[in-house]
């Protein structure tokens, strides 16, 4: 049993808004100093099963454990910055060992290397050594080369030029992604889900959680993962393991559920009492390449389905059924889960973690259910968030408070001299210079109201995958053939796939249906929720095939500007919405610099690029602006 003490002391029932917190302030706050630097990710899995087997496609490579590394510093039970590796490498879902990322974490505290307390990594797979080395020479290997905590805690050594002795801590991953949920979210008392692939053998636990700690519930095994099944028909369905499965989430509202729904819950997921669930898909897969490519498991779905979709063939309705039937299968399991716990522990709040909990459909149901009170999910409820989850571990161990979280934004932030040196190297720019952020907002809304799709770039990065306001790209949800536009000029992405709308709060339980009660829930674009009937033709771009939308709400309180703008943007139109998507073009991680904002500007055609105070157009863009 994983037991996680926090000395029994209530945690704090609010947390400071802002991005960072000076060695100042936690000198003054009469709190402990321990600084824990947590990372995520396998830096060697990756390389060991190519050297293993060439030849396999590169999508079958992407099968592999420890991509989205990142890192995350605690200092004093407060986040003082965490961001994901590949926003310095530039490689989507990168599993190099966090170095840019635990860097910058460093500097923005303050700190050297050697000022670091504990060093606390997302994984822990010293407990199942017998069981890697047992299976086969392949399995053995990848033990001894990649997961084992020595050669993680050597990596660590190396990229951070210190010595870890007596400051490495392996925690169990699925304690890492429930510490993450858990600790900023200020419950007293929660049930804790985390459902991903798979964590060292487990692919879903179930926490009891509390002031005495994490306690486990019920795990299911990595041959029964939701996280897997739906990686392995996002595989058929033509799409990226572990990249693509929010294309196949976007894609099942286009499809007919009940054509294949009945087949996946006799043949390939079953429920049972108990609130247990079980994959036998799964245990096709028996050789060591079957495990390593899910081949023998995507067989019998082709003699069921006929052949899997190649990436570049068209999407057919029988596609489009298939993703339909395998979301509601996914949200009956995790009903059926969630329904028995909440009955036999009777807690009344939720946190979910793991990349299933990045399912916003999925959320969505859950919490319409009413099944719990309250639900927080993790913003970056991926393997990266597992590096903050690691920390908070490590942290309560040595005797520190975590303090609940409010917001994302706790990745790097540029002055005004780094977006004017952006700005001036590249030529042919018409720059203009708000001389306040009142009317930079209005200046912006004004762009958007005329049909310009502009980049947004303020404030500090947002960990997780969502861009809420930092790094965005904004435009019209007004405009009929936006979604269209953006998808295939700016963004290069299917048709099909839908963008989010950032409402302010004021506003939100008016447009989409949404309580009043339930609207914070909405800040981190984590929940489906639906657009109300008399609004839906006005917002086209928005909302889904289904009346659903993405919904983030954006407060006046932790997002001023954002919410200026878009209140800004509601004056001009009435229709205080605007649709806002990741500032960032297919293959390409959300951007990080000022320069990085500059060269995506340029490259995927925006209209315009709001750079801190710079409101940055082409002179052709400002022509027709004009006129």
């Amino acid at each position: 049993m994983i037991q996680i003490n926090i000395n029994n002391a209530q945690l704090f029932s609010c947390a400071p808004f802002g991005r960072f917190v000076t060695r100042e302030e936690w000198s003054t706050t009469g709190m402990g100093r321990t600084a824990v630097l947590g990372f995520s990710g396998l830096s060697l899995a990756r390389g060991f099963k190519e050297r293993s087997w060439p030849g396999l496609e590169p999508r079958e490579y992407a099968i592999v454990q420890g991509a989205d590394a990142a890192a995350a510093l605690l200092v004093g039970g407060r986040v003082a910055a965490a961001a994901a590796e590949e926003r310095f490498d530039g490689v989507k879902h990168s599993s190099s060992f966090p170095a840019g990322a635990a860097q910058f974490a460093l500097e923005t505290a303050g700190l050297k290397a050697s000022q670091i307390d504990l060093v606390a990594h997302s994984f822990s797979f010293g407990s199942e050594r017998d069981f890697y080395v047992g299976q086969s020479d392949y399995y053995r290997g990848l033990y001894e080369t990649a997961l084992d905590p020595e050669v993680n805690r050597a990596v660590a050594e190396q990229h951070l030029g210190i010595d870890l002795t007596g400051r490495f801590r392996a925690v169990p991953h699925h304690a890492a992604h429930a510490a993450s949920a858990y600790y900023p979210s200020g419950y007293r008392d929660a049930l804790v889900l985390v459902s991903d692939g798979l964590g060292e053998r487990q692919s879903a636990t179930v926490f009891a959680a509390g002031t005495s700690g994490l306690e486990p519930l019920a795990e299911v095994p990595a041959h029964s993962s939701l996280g897997l099944l739906y990686g392995l028909f996002t595989l058929y369905l033509g799409f990226a393991f572990g990249d693509g499965e929010y294309k196949v989430m976007g894609l099942a509202p286009h499809g007919d559920a009940t054509r294949h729904v009945g087949t996946i819950l006799r043949d390939w997921v079953h429920l049972d009492s108990g609130g247990r669930y079980f994959v036998p898909l799964l245990l096709e897969n028996v050789s060591d390449l079957d495990k390593e490519t899910y081949g023998a498991a995507l067989a019998c779905i082709e003699r069921e389905f006929g052949p899997r979709r190649d990436p570049d063939e068209p999407i057919e309705q029988r596609h489009k059924d298939i993703a339909a039937a395998l979301q509601a299968v996914l949200q009956r399991a995790q009903l059926h889960q969630l329904s028995h716990y909440r009955r036999e522990t009777g807690l009344a709040r939720l946190c979910l973690a793991g990349g299933v909990a990045l399912n916003c459909a999925a959320n969505g149901v859950l919490l319409r259910s009413g099944l719990f009170e309250d639900i927080y999910v993790q913003p970056a409820s991926g393997d990266d968030g597992a590096a903050l989850g690691a920390a908070y571990v490590a942290a309560v161990e040595s005797g520190e408070r975590p303090e609940p979280v409010t917001g994302t934004a706790y990745g790097p932030a540029y002055g005004p001299q780094a977006c004017e040196q952006a700005a001036a190297a590249e030529p042919g720019l018409r720059i203009r210079r708000a001389t306040d952020d009142a009317e930079l907002a209005g200046l912006t809304a004004r762009l958007i109201a005329d049909g310009r799709i502009v980049g947004w770039f303020q404030g500090a990065m947002e960990f997780g995958p969502r861009a809420l306001g930092h790094r965005s790209i904004l435009a019209d949800p007004r405009v009929a053939g936006m979604r269209e536009r953006i998808n295939a000029l700016v963004k290069k992405r299917e048709s099909f796939r839908p963008f989010a709308p950032a409402v302010t709060d004021e506003a939100t339980a008016t447009l989409f249906e949404i309580e009043p009660e339930d609207v914070h829930r909405f800040a981190e674009m984590l929940f489906v929720g639906y657009v109300r009937p008399e609004y839906a033709e006005q917002l086209p771009a928005i909302t889904h095939v289904d009346g659903s939308a993405r919904v983030q709400s954006v407060s006046r309180r932790t997002s001023p500007l954002f919410w200026s703008l878009i209140e800004e943007f509601g004056e001009l139109t009435g229709l205080p919405v605007v649709l806002n998507t990741s500032f960032n073009v297919a293959g390409q991680p959300i951007v990080r610099t000022p320069d990085e904002a500059v060269r995506t500007f340029l490259t995927a055609g925006l209209d315009a690029l709001v750079l801190g105070r710079l409101v940055i157009t082409r002179a052709a863009t400002e022509h027709r602006a004009a006129s």
